[in-house]
């Protein structure tokens, strides 16, 4: 009767860890994005803050 139990047990914890993977993957990509922006944004006002026409 043990087996059966500690077999379920066994593969509820490599289920569980999967989704942590899961979890923990999302949570970096969505910390990467919000790091980015404000990159993005300074690249944005020093496009438009620098004149783009050449005077010859």
């Amino acid at each position: 009767m043990r087996i059966p139990r500690v077999l379920t047990l066994a593969l509820l914890s490599l289920m569980l860890s999967a989704c942590l993977g899961t979890v923990v993957g999302t949570a970096v990509d969505v910390t990467l994005e919000v790091a980015k922006v404000p990159f993005k944004v300074a690249g944005a006002v020093v496009d438009v803050a620098t004149d783009d026409d050449d005077e010859d």
